[in-house]
């Protein structure tokens, strides 16, 4: 019997799949993951997920049918933001059930790193102690608009790119700490590479902005 009651259930439930629908595809949660680093247009996002133009445009329009992200007309351009802090929150949140309940993220993410020689990040409360007394310089290695929207406290930016033209801005005999959007992300890994390369002692950090701010931290 359709009593107002299961007429009330049924639309709550009905209203809360509408967020596991937008979040159904895969490319959908990459373009969350990125602009929880910083707001971007729809080429950009398209260029770093390895999408056409097109194709993004119609994820984000789900998204945003959901009011996971907002738009707002720059010029020429429409740029795409997070609707709320929540919204990457949320993210995360998935992203931690996921890594808790699937063994195979592990396993593949563990093959990928342990064949660069990159399993070793470095623990955050050590990297906080290190910096505060001056012992490591701390690089993010993401794009310049990224670092401009938030990064950890006394990084300098110097995108990965840009790394092997820049390293004499490093400090010699000081140990570096590269990160960039997170744990799987691989801009870092390639930093530390290069780095190790050029005689450097490099580490990668694992957290990133998002998951930086998620634990309250100042940015």
């Amino acid at each position: 019997m359709n009593t107002p009651h299961r007429q009330f259930k049924d639309f709550i439930y009905e209203q809360l799949s509408r967020i596991g629908k937008a979040i159904s595809a895969p490319k959908r949660l990459e373009l969350l993951d990125l602009l929880c680093q910083a707001p971007r247009t729809v080429d950009m996002l398209a260029a770093q997920a390895g999408i056409s133009v097109a194709n993004a445009s119609q994820h984000l329009q789900v998204l945003r049918a959901a009011r996971l992200v907002d738009a707002t007309k720059k010029g020429l351009f429409v740029e795409y933001r997070l609707a709320d802090d929540e919204v990457c929150r949320f993210f995360l949140a998935t992203r931690g059930i996921a890594e808790s309940r699937l063994s195979e993220i592990e396993q593949v993410t563990n093959a990928y790193f342990e064949a660069r020689g990159a399993l070793e990040p470095l623990e955050t409360e050590e990297l906080l102690r290190r910096v505060h007394s001056g012992e490591v310089t701390v690089v993010d290695v993401r794009p310049v608009e990224e670092f401009d929207a938030g990064h950890l406290p006394g990084a300098i930016s110097i995108p990965v790119g840009e790394l092997e033209d820049r390293l004499d801005e490093l400090p010699l005999g000081k140990d570096i700490v590269a990160y960039c959007r997170g744990p799987y992300c691989v801009m870092a890994v390639e930093a530390v590479e290069l780095l190790r390369g050029r005689g450097f002692e490099a580490k990668r950090l694992e957290m990133g902005v998002g998951e930086w701010r998620a634990r309250g931290w100042r940015v």
